[in-house]
């Protein structure tokens, strides 16, 4: 077992030629006899081979294919495969190429795509270029029929299709499509990637009257039409967690059924500010959402008509646990947010007063009174390191954040071709902490000034296992608080010839692990990363470093 190696102090000697823009690289190239060098250069060489269904091994014809010279992407080639799936280029010179493949019906997809990471081809004397295998995946569908309780078509049914997501180290349930059904209660998603899915579905019954409760409460509509569909997924449950899943295989047309049944409405009544008239003041309707899987979802009343001065109905809802929130009619009072359990006829959504929703309000501040990027976005994570809301900040560096829950919320941003991270928040108050963290009470405005930092140091290296370099492994410079730092992560993929290169590093003490087989994997969870963090090496990035950082040792990989 290999104890980390701390190549600070080996860095440390090479500072003074990285602050000045010289490299390891460059000093290497310089050692090369010039006519050797100009030998190399010289010479001309191939990119080819087959382009193959993933699923079946069988080549496939007229596949557009291109290779682009990663210095300059500009620079693209591109040609169609022939009948038996073969493709060439030739003639290109030394260097790194990524190559790429589409095909209608397939995913387009670059060489050993993990991801939105792939394998650059590397042109030399060194390396087999001619007999590579470029794999697309042929896109899936997943069609159905939503039926009601007497197994009709339901019309105009909105079906919303959630896939497991493992990207950026994480596992969620994210969004991946939806679509309405036709009159036959049809519907198909197409262009899908292979993998776990859920189906939900929200509709209301054709025949559905919600009547005006009377004072006395009698109406005269029988209940069997005044009903609602819970949100039903795949499976008949009403919940996502009873959700069945739906294993896709790549080229797969998958079959589903989800049948609806309806349950009693609810009618429930919230309560407005009213004038001397008695008329509504400043009228503000409650907002309901549903949790599912790992986003909030908003729910459409059946209708909403007043019932006497100042009190409102709202009917078409079924019961079960919702967000809802209620803004008030004056400016100054906060949004208020209630986690309810709505069960029974009558619940006034305005009764409970729950938590008050907060603002915060960001100026963003460049590094040495620098000018902003053209465009950038602000992003608040919250405390389990999911988006919480992002916004685009203005020219004079503005963003603002409404209707937020207390808690602490973790600042990231982004900018086109450019790399910042939160170094230090300042209060309204003026005082200054390090880091991008902010809390928020209930109910609180909260200003602060975000000062950045900008990523300009490169990092590159290569990864090898016994000695030889590997391709296609994950590599990730880990930060040395990876839970409080998620922003600071930095991903790459080693090419052909085993090199990787990480971008926009800011300034600080990592890691560099290199992992097989690490893509799909739960990295980003807690501990995960540490048995190979142990064994990896660790780089310290200072504040005086701009440019490229060659490691001086290879990154050895390790098994998952």
């Amino acid at each position: 077992m290999k104890a980390r190696r701390n190549v600070s102090v080996k860095l440390s000697g090479l500072l003074l030629a990285v602050c000045v823009g010289a490299t390891g690289a460059a000093a290497r190239q310089d050692t090369t006899p010039p006519k050797l060098q100009a030998n190399a250069e010289a010479q001309r060489f191939k990119i080819a081979g087959i382009v193959v269904n993933t699923i079946t091994g069988a080549p496939l014809e007229r596949v557009k294919v291109s290779v682009a010279d990663t210095r300059n992407r500009m620079r693209v080639i591109g040609m169609a495969t022939r009948e038996d799936g073969h493709f060439e280029f030739a003639d290109l010179p030394p260097g790194k190429f990524a190559l790429q493949g589409s095909k209608r019906g397939y995913i387009t997809s670059s060489y050993e795509q993990h991801e939105q990471y792939s394998t650059a081809i590397v042109t030399g004397p060194d390396f087999s270029t001619d007999k590579l295998v470029l794999r697309l995946m042929p896109m899936a569908m997943i069609q159905g029929h939503v039926l009601d309780e007497a197994g009709e078509p339901v019309r105009s049914a909105r079906v919303t299709l959630y896939m497991e997501n493992h990207r950026e180290g994480m596992s969620r349930v994210t969004t991946a499509g939806s679509a309405t059904t036709d009159d036959r209660g049809y519907f198909d998603i197409e262009l899908l990637r292979p993998g776990t899915y859920f189906a939900s579905v929200n509709a209301k019954p054709w025949y559905a009257v919600y009547p005006h409760s009377e004072q006395n409460g009698v109406n005269n509509v029988p209940q069997v039409l005044d009903v609602a569909y819970p949100t039903t997924f795949y499976g008949g449950g009403t919940e996502a967690e009873s959700a069945v899943p739906i294993e896709l295989k790549g080229g797969e047309h998958r079959q589903i059924d989800v049948h609806l049944s309806p349950v009693p409405a609810l009618h429930l009544v919230f309560h407005v500010p009213t004038d001397a008239e008695g008329q509504a003041n400043g009228f503000r309707m409650p907002i309901l959402q549903k949790q599912v899987f790992d986003s909030q979802e908003y729910v459409q009343p059946g209708q909403m008509q007043p019932v006497s001065p100042g009190v409102f109905e709202m009917t078409g809802i079924p019961a079960g646990r919702y967000s809802v929130s209620l803004k008030s009619s004056n400016p100054e009072e906060a949004e208020q947010f209630s986690e309810m359990n709505l069960t029974r006829d009558g619940q006034d959504l305005s009764a409970t007063r729950g938590e008050a929703l907060g603002k915060l309000n960001v100026t963003v501040k460049m590094p040495d009174d620098e000018p902003l990027p053209r465009q950038y976005v602000v992003g608040l994570l919250d405390a389990r390191q999911k988006p919480a809301g992002f916004q685009q900040g203005d020219p004079n560096g503005q963003v603002s954040f409404g209707a937020l829950k207390s808690g602490k919320y973790t600042m990231a941003i982004g900018a086109m071709g450019k790399w910042y991270a939160v170094m230090r928040t300042i209060s309204g108050a003026g005082e200054a902490s390090p880091g991008n963290v902010v809390s928020l009470a209930p109910g609180a405005t909260v200003e602060v000034t975000a000062e950045l930092v900008e990523g300009k140091v490169r990092i590159e290296g290569v990864a090898e296992k016994n000695g030889k370099p590997v391709s296609g492994v994950m590599v990730a410079l880990v930060p040395s608080d990876p839970e409080a730092h998620v922003e600071l992560f930095r991903r790459d993929q080693s090419d052909f010839d085993g090199t990787f290169l990480l971008q926009g590093v800011i300034p600080g003490t990592y890691t560099i692990v290199a992992v097989e087989d690490a893509w799909g994997f739960d990295w980003m969870k807690a501990g995960v990363l540490a048995r190979y963090v142990q064994h990896g090496q660790q780089v310290i990035i200072s504040e005086k470093m701009h440019s490229t950082l060659h490691l001086p040792d290879p990154v050895e990989v390790q098994s998952r």
